[in-house]
């Protein structure tokens, strides 16, 4: 890509599910009847001001953060399925003008990730992923490449949560979706990937 990778511009955050866990297949498969697509996000409630408005993080707004995040996303799911990171695939990248525009462009790149993760097996986690950066391919494992832009959004994810406090909308909480108990906390999002408990416990 251009003169930097994408963890060093502020280009459009996180899925609810990212975890750094990879769930299994079910023999039953993903939870969508077949031909569907799982039910859109909606709207995000966020005022345009509040979105753009300049805020105390390392991308200093909202819109910036989200918008990084996005682009990040977008250059390690395409190292992952083989593809090679242009200039013109970066400026193609949703800029996020506005709150919807990043949550209907980030639903997108979450369902992706999540239907190449319900494919693999455990000795995919050892392929080498090639991801071009400038001047240099660098060679990771794709175990290696997962846990590193799920941490990339998880971190990510923190900083905007504190910037949603300053705001009018309160920030969701973040930590409780892994344990058996969490089931009534996580269910909303799940829904929203078109998944259920079945998908998640299996």
């Amino acid at each position: 890509m251009g003169s930097a990778s994408p963890e060093l511009t502020a280009g459009g955050a996180r899925g609810p599910l990212r975890h750094g866990y990879l769930p299994p297949l079910s023999p039953d498969g993903p939870q969508c009847p077949a031909g569907q697509s799982p039910p859109a996000r909606g709207h995000c409630p966020l005022p345009a001001a509040e979105w753009q408005a300049p805020r105390v993080s390392f991308f200093p707004s909202l819109r910036e953060t989200l918008a990084h995040v996005l682009l990040v996303d977008e250059f390690y799911l395409m190292a992952m399925e083989g593809g090679v990171w242009t200039d013109a695939l970066e400026a193609g990248v949703d800029a996020c003008a506005t709150p919807d525009d990043w949550l209907a462009a980030q639903e997108k790149l979450d369902l992706r990730l999540l239907d190449r993760a319900e494919v693999l097996v455990p000795q995919d986690l050892a392929t080498i992923v090639q991801i071009h950066r400038p001047g240099r391919v660098q060679l990771e494992t794709l175990g290696d490449t997962l846990l590193h832009l799920f941490l990339h959004d998880q971190h990510h994810r923190g900083q905007v949560h504190a910037m949603l406090a300053g705001t009018a909308v309160p920030p969701p909480q973040l930590d409780e979706f892994i344990m058996a108990d969490d089931a009534a906390a996580r269910a909303q999002d799940l829904a929203s990937l078109g998944r259920d408990e079945r998908w998640i416990l299996r």
